[in-house]
């Protein structure tokens, strides 16, 4: 440690005075002797004050004549290479300078400025070493910053962006040189910019902000998700200079977790119906291609989640999943909906805006109720699916496709080409493979299987523990004929499940509409009555097991509940296998 102070104590004399001062008297002697001129020297300061100077040279050098001729006719020396002797009589070459102090033209002094020349080429030496040195380190912190996957930049303290990594310049679409020097908010022109949002915090209260999700605009206009972390920045005398922002885009995150909710309702739609197996085969096959699909069925049958399924069960399964409902747009906006339009393309056309088409790079396009779509968007639609390109309105940069359309409507399409509102040749371009989903009226014999399904996903939801329906709620469930479908199913089975207080559903939690529909005035006989809800469940599990060798895994399986469920509904029913 003595070590380490010894040369901390002489770089701190090197650095803060390198400089022999000495100041001669018109005597020749010397009056100031400042500590670098010891330390060069090696005389001290009560040595060197009131002898004369010569001590400093050897007897026959001639350098001293340049302080005597300072001091007799008034002359300025500088960068003067002499040589002056230490105290052991070594000689030492410096560089010098001497300049005489006047009084009404009267040399009164010289001051005599000296640098030991390998003090100062050992000084060189280690600036220049600590000079790479620094270099070095910059290089590793660049290397670190701009290979984090993270976009960081920091601000200082007047919202200046004062550096930015190639993550943020991959995130944002904007490049170093056009972040640094603008206000974050120019760059990341987030709606809670400056209003509140994290930076605000961590700026004006010096909080730290952790995992906050926003969305910002990337350069090009599309909308990211990311999330953030800021923190303050301190100098090495802790003094607030700015502010830093790590942040991660989340579209893929949020993209599938968007989609995960979705791709489990699509086993609404499963059953053991004959049609709907040969539905859950194509769609398995179709979601291994490229090729374009169109979804028909009423309203209510699942035609999104269908699409949502053949998505995720993809290649194109990280990209997005971006949905337009075709009949939601007047005539005018559809066009700039899907394509997307630039700034003064039309009146109200601000800023340039990105299509449906755009967002959907590298994903699926889902256009739901294509059958709404007007002629002329048909026309246009028909050439983007030929040429896989396309223009926003009011441009001329053509755009590359690169999503897969999945087209669905609830209109047959037939009698819409019969009828001059739908196009022939964009019908045969969409409908490559066609999925038809049957309405519920058409497979109620697996009603007993979607009824369990929403059984078991409401009780979670709502932590309870309703078991199933009445025997007369459930004839009242298969008179009726659904013409919502399972959305319909899903909503009245959500309303039991709000309004029933006990562990079986009655009549009285049915909504009104099904209560006070008309049954059929003939009263059946006992042998044709309709099956009660427990019969017809226990129908099911025995064909189910059956079908299955009495595996009850299996069977689970098939029928979309727990091995546990399924064997407390055998032992409920009194089926032992």
């Amino acid at each position: 440690m003595a070590d380490v102070q010894q040369i901390i104590d002489k770089n701190k004399e090197t650095l803060i005075i390198p400089d022999g001062i000495t100041v001669i008297g018109k005597d020749e002697r010397i009056i100031v002797f400042n500590e670098a001129a010891s330390r060069i020297t090696c005389f001290s300061e009560e040595d060197a004050i009131g002898n004369k100077f010569e001590f400093l040279f050897t007897k026959n050098s001639d350098d001293k004549k340049f302080i005597l001729e300072s001091l007799q006719k008034n002359l300025a020396f500088s960068n003067l290479s002499i040589n002056i002797t230490d105290s052991k009589g070594n000689l030492k070459n410096v560089l010098a300078s001497i300049t005489p102090i006047k009084r009404d033209e009267n040399v009164l002094s010289v001051v005599f400025v000296f640098r030991d020349t390998k003090e100062m080429l050992s000084l060189a030496e280690e600036i220049q070493q600590k000079t790479l040195e620094l270099i070095d380190q910059k290089n590793k912190l660049d290397a670190i910053f701009n290979s984090n996957i993270e976009g960081t930049f920091t601000i200082d303290n007047d919202w200046n962006v004062t550096s930015f990594n190639k993550s943020a310049e991959k995130i944002t679409g904007f490049k170093k040189s056009d972040a640094i020097g603008k206000k974050c908010w120019e760059i990341f022109n987030s709606s809670i910019c400056r209003n509140g949002c994290h930076m605000e915090q961590t700026m004006l209260k010096g909080k730290t902000m952790l995992g906050n999700e926003l969305e910002i605009i990337h350069r090009s206009g599309k909308k990211v998700p990311i999330r953030v972390n800021s923190n303050i920045l301190m100098n090495n005398k802790n003094e607030k200079i700015g502010a830093i922002e790590t942040f991660l885009d989340i579209s893929e995150l949020k993209n599938l977790s968007a989609h995960l909710n979705d791709f489990f309702k699509y086993e609404n739609i499963v059953g053991r119906n004959k049609e709907i197996k040969q539905i859950i085969s194509v769609l398995e096959s179709v979601s291994q291609t490229d090729t374009t699909v169109l979804i028909t069925g009423e309203s209510g049958t699942g035609k999104e989640l269908a699409a949502r399924a053949i998505h995720l069960n993809s290649s194109r399964k990280t990209g997005p999943f971006i949905a337009v409902n075709c009949s939601a747009f007047v005539e005018s906006l559809i066009e700039s909906e899907l394509f997307g339009h630039e700034k003064g393309a039309f009146t109200g056309a601000i800023k340039t805006k990105i299509g449906k088409f755009e967002l959907a790079q590298g994903g699926t396009l889902f256009l739901d109720e294509i059958g709404d779509l007007s002629i002329a968007v048909q026309t246009k639609l028909l050439r983007v699916l030929e040429t896989r390109e396309f223009e926003r309105v009011g441009g001329n940069k053509t755009i590359k496709m690169d999503a897969r359309i999945i087209a669905a409507t609830n209109k047959n399409l037939i009698n819409e080409i019969a009828a001059g509102r739908f196009r022939e040749d964009l019908f045969y371009r969409i409908n490559v493979i066609n999925i038809h989903l049957p309405p519920l009226r058409e497979r109620m014999d697996d009603l007993p299987l979607i009824i369990n399904h929403f059984i078991e996903l409401f009780n979670k939801k709502f932590n309870k523990n309703i078991k199933h329906f009445s025997s007369s709620a459930f004839d009242i469930l298969m008179e009726y004929n659904w013409p919502g479908n399972i959305r319909e199913l899903e909503n009245v089975i959500e309303h039991c499940f709000v309004i029933c207080t006990g562990d079986v559903i009655q009549v009285e939690c049915l909504p009104k509409r099904l209560r006070e529909q008309k049954f059929k005035s003939a009263i059946p006989s006992k042998s044709n009555s309709k099956k009660s809800f427990k019969d017809a469940e226990k129908e099911l599990i025995i064909s189910v097991l059956e079908k299955n060798n009495h595996n009850r895994t299996k069977a689970a399986k098939e029928l979309n509940i727990n091995p546990s469920t399924l064997w407390r509904k055998m032992k409920k029913l009194g089926i032992d296998f």
